[in-house]
Order: C-alpha cells, then structure tokens, then sequence
C-alpha cells in the first residue's frame, strides 16, 4: 500500500443498484482499473465483466477508490501515475496497488479474494541521500559497454536464459534477458544489494527476480534447473554442430536425437554443410583465439594481394570489439576503386582451395540493389553482401599432440569457421558498423534509427523515411552524428 490522497470522511453511500440495474454486492470494494499497458479495449471488456458480477468499478480515479489494478506495470510507473491524481483531502493509507492476478481470481471467485502479498505491486522506497542512482539510456547504443566488467555473476545467469530462450525459439524472452544483461554490463561498479538496481531501464520482474536469487543465495535455481534440463543440454549441442540451426536442432530432438553420438548413429540424410559440422565437430566447437584470428587474415590478406592489389581488408566481429577468443573470424574486403571488387570473392576462394586451405565453403552472390531496397525494404536483418561461409585448415604444428578427429587422424591443423564479406567501398562504413556488433548493440542501432529518428538502417545504408533520402557517411562517427548518437568506439560495444 501507498499514500495517495484520503477520501472524504466517512464511506461511500451505496445504492443497491446502479445505472442499468447492476446490483453492488461488495460496496466495500471500489476498483479502479489503470488503462496504461492494459489498453482501452481490453480495460472495457474486464470492466464490463467485474460490473456484471456485482463488483463495483470507477471509471475515472476518485476518493472513493480502494483498490488501483494494473496489468505489466512497475510498482514506480503506478505510483508515478497516482502522483498525477489531484483528489480533495488528505492522504489515505488503505488504497490497495494491486496486480492483474487479485482481479482474475475475484473474478473466478464471484467475490473480493483476500490479499495475499503476491497480489501487492512493490513500490521501491523513497531514495534515500545516499542512494546512487543511476542514469542510462535505454537503448545499447547509448551506454558504453566494455568487454571486462563486474557483474559477471548475473549476466552470466541472465544470459544463459537467454540462450535457452533462443533455444526455444522464444524471441521476446530472448531479447529482454539479453537487454537485461546488457545493463548490468555498462554499470562503472558492481550490484550488491537490489537497491542498487533503481533507476535503471530494461530491467524486467523476471531479471530482478534472478538478479534477487543471486543475492540472498549465491546462485539461481532456475538458472541451474535451465543448465541441467535434458532438453538445454540437447539442444546446446545439436545447435553446435555447424550447420544445424535450432529448427533442425528441435525437430531431431523430438525425434530422440540429444547429442552427435545419437546423430550419427541415427544416419540421417545431412546436407553438405551439416555433414562438414559432424565431421570437424571437436574443432568447430574449440575457441578460435586471437593469434589463430590473425594468422587466418594474414592468409586471406595475401589471396586477396595476388588477385587485387590494393584491396583492403579488416578483421571484425568480437575480434575487432577487443574478445581474445571467438567461435569463428570475420573479414570484409573492400577497394577504394568501387567496382574491382566484384567477381573476386570466387577467385580468392579458388585461390585458397588450390592451396589446400579451405575444408568447405559456399559462395553467396550479392543480391542488394539500392533503388529497389528502400523504403520498402526486407524483413530480414540479414545483409546481402557477397560473402562465403566456409572452413578453414588452418595449420597449428602444436595441435599435432592433441586429440585426434573423428577420422582417427592426428591432425597438425585445426578446422576454423571464417566469413568473407566483399562490401563495396561506398557502403563499407555501415558493413563495418554491422559486422562489428555486438548483436544487441547492433539490434538497438537499428531500433533507435527506427523509434526515435524515423530512419532505416542496416548494413549497406541509412535511409531517412520522413526526409525520403539516403544518409551518406565514409565512417562509423558518420552514421552515430546521422542518428544523433555520440559515438562509441568498437571496444565499448560489447552489449
């Protein structure tokens, strides 16, 4: 409960009827739905349903009001709210901030439920001098992020469900684990109490309630039911086998495959891609490090030379944001010469194959066109580079004394995933913004480009609706000054 402003002395007069002939049957109770969130069609219909069994509803808020219901509202947005009610009197310390959950089950019940402290919305103490408040924006590209930071213990919670929500194919969790996580990232000093939470943005019930477990407890149980479940373990690992995406990986699992031993025993019908992943599955799944990143590059640095001098090419993804290790290596080549790209991408690959570096590849030919992408342009975030996935023999003498492959050859080389990306040099600014990531902090450009600028953005361009133009830049700080953002440098994008 909540001070909000005292009704008048003395109860309500209470008819035994209203308009329309309902009958009150609990004069004592007087709710008052809050619209925010809840929405209008959606307050009506449940406004409609309580009056018909006898409860009594306000439509707007009054001194007559004894219980305020809300529905995915924070405990700080109803009280933000009631401090907008201007009512007559004083204050009155009985009116019940309420959840959604109270008002079905009264409904259920055909009377008032009693009160139970689940049924209450907690609003946080008054801060208090001493209290740090944070200020943050809401969205990754407006907070720094650096690759090192000292809340690992709940972000390492949070993020394993949110892996397991992408397992399960639910975005939406996916997303607000991932944003929630992103948060305590940016924090300049560790969390030690909840209260140190107040203030900052995407931090939802569910988050806080690990966050709250970890903090009483040391640990989260549902953290540790999630990474022990048989189906987490399995998807995981069918999810890790290059190739299999978690459609595939969900549709084997139901069929009894858990694992690459179930997999291979099961004999099915692979494609090329999946057949590579079963194949170099212990190499695929090892970290690819910083050395082995760059040693890959100064290989795809000279294919490159020999058949484009003067091309540029850049190591980006994680790499690039400052990581040590990854699970493959990305590279975009460009020439300041815009068109001596094209045709190379396929010569670079044959370059490399005739010099038995490659293990797989598969070529993807640039399919974007700029008068027909905009304004209406895919769905999909994916960019349409020319690009190839593929997998490299990178020769590692020292791996020699290391576990043999599923071939029972003692291999002195190790199976790496690397993407090249051939990006035209007009467009190479926005490439190198798209594959630097993080994803997060990328999904939150392109959200801000859209909610707060009326823009689009993605990796060949920035297309301002309102104005029905493209926004040009030659560099990153161009596209943050285009979208009104300051600048962060790559290792300060690790959202």
């Amino acid at each position: 409960m909540v001070p909000v402003k005292r009704r008048r002395v003395g109860t309500p007069v209470v008819t035994a009827c209203r308009d329309n002939a309902e009958v009150i049957k609990f004069p004592q109770v007087v709710i008052f739905l809050l619209e925010k969130r809840m929405g209008a069609s959606r307050r009506a219909f449940l406004s409609r349903l309580a009056r018909s069994k006898g409860f009594w509803l306000e439509d707007s808020y009054s001194q007559a009001v004894t219980h305020v219901v809300s529905e995915r509202n924070s405990g700080e947005e109803v009280q933000a709210w009631l401090e907008t009610q201007v009512t007559e009197g004083g204050t009155n310390n009985s009116v019940h901030l309420l959840n959604i959950t109270w008002f079905t089950e009264s409904m259920g019940a055909g009377h008032p439920v009693n009160i139970e402290k689940r049924h209450e919305i907690q609003v946080k103490q008054r801060l208090t001098a001493c209290t740090v408040v944070h200020t943050m924006g809401a969205y990754a590209c407006q907070r720094k992020t650096p690759l090192e930071h000292h809340n690992t213990i709940f972000t390492d919670a949070l993020l394993l469900l949110a892996e397991n929500a992408e397992l399960c194919a639910n975005e939406g969790r996916n997303v607000a684990f991932k944003r929630a996580a992103s948060v305590l990232k940016a924090l300049p000093r560790p969390v030690r109490q909840m209260e140190d939470l107040q203030g900052l943005p995407c931090l939802g019930e569910h988050s806080q309630r690990v966050i709250k477990d970890i903090l009483e407890h040391g640990g989260s149980s549902e953290v540790e039911m999630t990474r022990q479940s048989e189906k987490y373990q399995a998807m995981k690992a069918l999810t890790g086998i290059f190739g299999v995406g978690v459609k595939t990986a969900e549709r084997w699992y139901r069929e009894g495959i858990q694992d690459l031993a179930d997999l291979v025993t099961a004999d099915l019908k692979l494609n090329r891609e999946q057949q590579t992943g079963v194949k170099y599955y212990d190499h695929l799944n090892m970290p690819v490090t910083e050395a082995e990143a760059r040693t890959i590059g100064q290989i795809v640095e000279k294919a490159v030379h020999a058949l484009l001098p003067g091309a540029e090419i850049t190591l980006t993804g994680g790499f690039r944001r400052g990581k040590k290790t990854g699970h493959d290596v990305d590279f975009l080549v460009t020439h300041p010469e815009e068109g001596r790209e094209e045709g190379l991408l396929p010569k670079v690959m044959g370059w490399l194959e005739a010099r038995d570096l490659l293990l797989y590849q598969k070529i993807n030919k640039n399919s974007y066109l700029e008068a027909k992408e905009w304004p209406a342009r895919p769905s999909s975030n994916m960019d349409r580079f020319e690009r190839c996935f593929s997998v490299f023999k990178l020769e590692c003498p020292w791996a020699a004394s290391e576990k043999s492959n599923q071939s029972g050859e003692s291999p002195s080389w190790k199976a790496v995933r690397v993407d090249i990306v051939v990006v035209p040099f007009s467009q190479l600014a926005f490439a190198l913004l798209g594959w630097t990531g993080s994803q997060l902090f990328e999904r939150d450009l392109r959200r801000w480009a859209a909610q707060e600028k009326g823009m689009s953005l993605n990796s060949h361009a920035l297309y301002d609706t309102k104005r029905k133009q493209y926004l040009r830049a030659s560099s990153e700080e161009e596209i943050f000054a285009h979208l009104g953002l300051e600048y962060i440098p790559p290792w300060e994008r690790n959202a």
